[in-house]
């Protein structure tokens, strides 16, 4: 797949450049150029961070750091099974705990919430830091509800960390999983309060707090692109109907002129007609006048 020329490779993290000096150079170069274009890619185009993904696997399927970048691409297009393998094999190369929770996920994305659970409760998630306690609560809180149990959901969620007042990475999304338990749940009141605090800490838009928030407000949001397109075309339409009216008016003008035509001309032809006639009358007239001069 063509990479950029401004991808050097120098880009990635310092760490996964440490794992490729296994490499030889000018491969671990292409490793690295290509594990690049699958963390620039894989939020707004997953299908084309997965194919840089494959590429980087083929070239280098022992190093942790790859099949930790395969899995997280696998992961982005939802094929979930071919993720947790890679996560799996990458957990096995570095004896890591920290991928637990998205293996986690990949469980409730293969229809299997209760070994997702059995995960959260396992003794590797005692060895993860905080950001990834946290993430491993959001997907127990999500198994929750796979299985129909909005209230377990909820208390699963509620947490020192959804308490506190500090704002951190996972804040925002946790604040919003809760808040969209409670809605669910039929909590409205207790929702948009959640959802408020959820927009209030989200500075990178990671969720869309703001926007459900305004749909339990009842704010409706316009797209001025489309409001001005739809202008456009109403003024269109009222440029264009006086002219067809008066194309109309120009076709039954010329219309009416041929009318008159044609009644001149069938008086004018009714005309000579009669004319004929009376020619012919008065010729039987002169006759009569010449007999009776005769007589």
């Amino acid at each position: 797949m063509p990479i950029p020329d401004d991808v050097t490779g120098e880009e990635i993290d310092k760490d996964v450049r440490q794992e490729l000096l296994s490499l030889p150079k000018g491969l671990a170069e292409d490793v690295a150029r290509n594990l690049v274009m699958v963390a620039r890619l894989i939020d707004e185009d997953p299908e084309s961070a997965y194919g840089y993904s494959k590429v980087a696997l083929r070239l280098a399927s022992r190093v942790a750091a790859v099949r930790e970048a395969a899995g997280f691409a696998a992961y982005a297009n939802q094929k979930y099974s071919e993720a947790l393998g890679e996560f799996r094999a990458a957990r096995r190369m570095t004896g890591g705990v920290e991928l637990w929770p998205v293996m986690a996920d990949c469980e409730r994305g293969l229809g299997r919430p209760e070994k997702a659970l059995e995960m959260a409760g396992a003794p590797e998630v005692h060895k993860l830091d905080k950001a990834d306690q946290v993430e491993m609560r959001l997907v127990a809180a999500g198994a929750r509800r796979d299985m129909g149990q909005l209230d377990a959901a909820i208390v699963t969620l509620q947490s020192p960390e959804l308490a506190s007042n500090s704002v951190q990475p996972w804040t925002a999304r946790l604040r919003y999983a809760y808040a969209d338990a409670l809605l669910a749940a039929g909590r409205e009141s207790e929702a948009r309060e959640w959802f408020a605090k959820a927009a209030e800490s989200d500075k990178d838009g990671s969720t869309d707090a703001s926007d459900r928030l305004a749909e339990m407000d009842g704010v409706e949001f316009v797209d001025a692109l489309v409001e001005d397109e739809e202008s456009d075309e109403g003024a269109r339409g009222e440029t264009e109907a006086p002219v067809a009216a008066a194309e109309g008016d120009a076709d039954a003008d010329v219309d009416a002129d041929e009318d008159q035509v044609d009644v001149v001309r069938e008086v004018e032809e009714a005309g000579v007609e009669d004319g004929d006639v009376h020619g012919d009358d008065k010729t039987d007239n002169d006759d009569k006048n010449d007999d009776g001069d005769k007589s």
